[in-house]
């Protein structure tokens, strides 16, 4: 039989063990639930295409346990604030590589990490309505008249609108490129075809306005437009710092069909109500992407 004394003993090494056991289990779960709860922060343009990929991914990450913090810069900021050692930023999710925006990963891609692609067939180019009867870049001094001169771009930072600069020096375009914005672009774009005026604007796919318009690129002979993926890039260290939002990034992709169905949503419904309305209607593709 055990005296008294050894059971007190016992009793007390018990007492110890449970304490140690429960602070143990719950530091785990405290560990646990910050590495959820944990703070995204996803930096973007005003592209129509970069609007819809994030504020989807923002739907689906909260919807799984963290919060989402939204961040509108030009390009040249996302590449610079991603590239920096104390980044405030943690994901971009429209970076046009490895063409378009080859001169922003010039500056900053040793600093930065591809997690993967939100789309992966993006092409620019300059684009008309399709009862512009012209179909070449090469076509469009012998009908300057017919456009007022005018190329409707988009902003400067953009990879694009480099790209049209070199088309009009490579062809020797008459024609001057209207800085604007991507809204301002399609505004224009539906203004002249609601009219039947001719207009040529820096476009790209994936956009909205191809569900939209009948739309067709000018052929590019000179290969001044190339082809891209929307790649999706990070902050150097993030997908360890953050493991199952850096699992979701890489699995996040989207073709051409469902990229447009999201967009028309979210141009229905508002950014978040129309991603939001998406996401419940794919939850479990989307899910997915977190396994």
């Amino acid at each position: 039989m055990l005296n008294v004394k050894k059971i007190g003993t016992l009793l007390v090494a018990a007492t110890l063990l449970f304490a140690i056991t429960s602070c143990s289990n719950s530091g785990s779960k405290n560990k646990s639930a910050e590495v959820e709860k944990k703070e995204v922060n996803i930096l973007y343009p005003n592209w129509a295409e970069g609007i819809a990929f994030t504020h989807l991914a923002k739907v689906a990450l909260e919807a799984n346990g963290f919060e989402v913090e939204l961040t509108n810069l030009e390009p040249g900021l996302i590449y610079g604030e991603l590239s920096k050692d104390d980044s405030k930023g943690d994901v971009f999710m429209d970076a046009w590589l490895p063409n378009t925006h080859k001169d922003y990963w010039a500056d900053y891609g040793d600093k930065l990490v591809k997690l993967g692609e939100s789309f992966s067939n993006g092409t620019t180019g300059l684009v008309v309505p399709s009862y512009v009867s012209i179909n070449s870049i090469e076509e469009l001094n012998a009908n300057k008249d017919k456009f007022d001169g005018e190329i409707i771009g988009i902003g400067s930072g953009a990879g694009i609108h480099a790209n049209t600069e070199k088309a009009i020096e490579e062809y020797d375009l008459d024609f001057e490129q209207i800085t604007s914005s991507g809204p301002a672009m399609v505004a224009s774009l539906e203004k002249a075809i609601k009219n039947n005026e001719w207009i040529a604007i820096t476009g790209w796919k994936p956009h909205f306005k191809w569900a939209k318009n009948d739309l067709k690129y000018l052929e590019d002979p000179k290969g001044i437009y190339p082809k891209d993926v929307c790649a999706i890039i990070s902050r150097r260290g993030f997908a360890e710092d953050i493991p199952k939002a850096g699992t979701f990034f890489k699995n996040f992709n989207l073709d051409e069909a469902l990229l447009y169905d999201l967009m028309g949503k979210i141009s229905d419904s508002g950014e978040e109500a129309g991603a939001q309305q998406f996401y419940d209607a794919n939850k479990a593709m989307i899910d997915a992407w977190f396994n």
